[in-house]
């Protein structure tokens, strides 16, 4: 059986190291209490975070002690790393809202009880507010700040990217977050004994600069490892400010939105991500690589990817039932399908308002594809129907007839042709 360190190297999950020789063997032999901060920018997690809150769940699982630190003051100020722009700052009510959502979503991922199964330690939820908050600045700067050098700060690429921008640059507060961070860490180390951060290889200067205070301050060896950034398909980064982005709350993001998202990326990503973010063994995903390899038109790979990560996120239920509109979408079968979950799944498909009135009318199906734009004419939409080309909550239609109101799924008419889908939403 492989060790944590290298099961972490193969998944892609190891990018830099603070000790390459020191630290794989406390993975792999030790009992370490590690850490990676949250802040509280939204009130949801997404999939940029996902990754990293399961390294902690994998570092639980190998017996190590996980704490997971919610940024309720380094919220307060805005983490530079990574943005071309100032963050705007938030309101202690919005941030106080925010740490409700995030608290609950990383209890559903990791196991806080203090006693738990064999081979897994209670994690820890801290928040820091508890240290931040009651800080004084002038003690501050002369504990912390006079141990920091501004030469070695804006050498950091957090920082350096910023200070090369023509326009806005980086602001006092901001600048100031590295030495928060670094502090933070020293917090946990005196609290918990932890030696161990991790974080995205954007963190890497706010991780190394924690570690050397602890070092300074405490004498005592600590460590950082950073994992690469996942990338959605175009190449950008996950995060809250980037559009299309994939939260964890399924009312920002729905199951079936979750579920479609992974089973549609390319067979390059798919091993990538199974890897990063699944908790399937070597094994299992070199054999799903194989397949793909084989015979990519299955898309085994994709469907494993998006039931496995669905399940984590949303819920075994939720799971089959995204699964299951994935396959009936496009059958009868869709009539059966609820209209939360038809919502989601026709999101992307161009869609009408109508009146309940209309559906007495009558509202011709002919009509209906002309106003839609799925025939150009009556005598196209007729044409259309004799050629069999129009579906109707994918039931074929072979002439004209009115939609009533036994036609509605939910609020929703389905009509279709060929491939093109359009939605009658019925108001009202």
């Amino acid at each position: 059986m492989s060790g944590l360190f290298e099961d972490l190297t193969w998944r892609g999950l190891v990018h830099q190291a603070t000790d390459t020789e020191a630290l794989p063997k406390l993975l792999d032999r030790d009992s370490l209490v590690a850490y990676i901060g949250f802040d509280p920018t939204a009130d949801s997690l997404h999939v940029g975070h996902l990754m990293q809150v399961c390294n902690l769940r994998r570092l639980q699982q190998a017996g190590h002690t996980p704490i997971a630190l919610i940024g309720g003051g380094t919220g307060m100020i805005g983490d530079p790393g990574g943005k071309t722009d100032e963050r705007v700052l938030l309101t202690p009510d919005e941030l106080e809202h925010n740490k409700v959502g995030v608290k609950a979503q990383l209890e559903r991922f990791l196991d806080f009880a203090p006693t738990n199964a064999a081979n897994a330690r209670g994690a820890i939820l801290e928040d820091n507010t508890t240290w931040l908050g009651e800080a004084r600045l002038l003690d501050f700067l002369r504990d912390v700040g006079k141990l920091f050098s501004v030469n070695e700060m804006v050498r950091k690429d957090s920082v350096r990217l910023r200070l090369e921008g023509r326009e806005q640059g980086i602001s006092f507060t901001e600048f100031s977050y590295m030495l928060l961070q670094a502090w933070d860490y020293l917090q946990l180390y005196d609290r918990y004994s932890c030696r161990l951060q991790l974080g995205g290889s954007d963190q890497w200067g706010n991780i190394t600069e924690g570690v050397d205070l602890i070092r300074r301050r405490r004498e005592v060896q600590a460590f950082g490892l950073t994992s690469p950034l996942i990338t959605k398909a175009d190449g950008t980064k996950f995060g809250k400010t980037e559009s299309g982005n994939i939260w964890l709350d399924p009312k920002r993001t729905s199951p079936y939105e979750f579920f479609q998202y992974w089973i549609r990326a390319s067979d390059a990503e798919t091993g990538r991500y199974l890897r990063a973010f699944s908790f399937l063994d070597r094994r299992a995903i070199e054999a799903l690589d194989h397949a793909t390899a084989e015979h990519p038109e299955r898309r085994e790979a994709q469907r494993t990817l998006a039931r496995e990560l669905t399940t984590m996120v949303h819920g075994q239920t939720e799971a089959a039932r995204a699964e299951r509109a994935a396959d009936v979408l496009f059958t009868e079968e869709v009539a059966t399908l609820d209209e939360a979950t038809i919502a989601a799944a026709l999101a992307d498909a161009p869609s009408s308002p109508v009146g309940p009135d209309e559906l007495d009318g009558p509202l011709l199906l002919t009509d209906a594809l002309v106003r839609t734009g799925l025939a150009s004419s009556k005598s196209d939409a007729r044409r259309q129907l004799q050629g069999g080309g129009v579906y109707l909550n994918n039931r074929r239609q072979a002439e004209d007839r009115p939609i009533g109101r036994d036609d509605v799924i939910g609020r929703f008419v389905i009509l279709r042709r060929g491939k093109t889908q359009h939605v009658l939403y019925v108001g009202g």
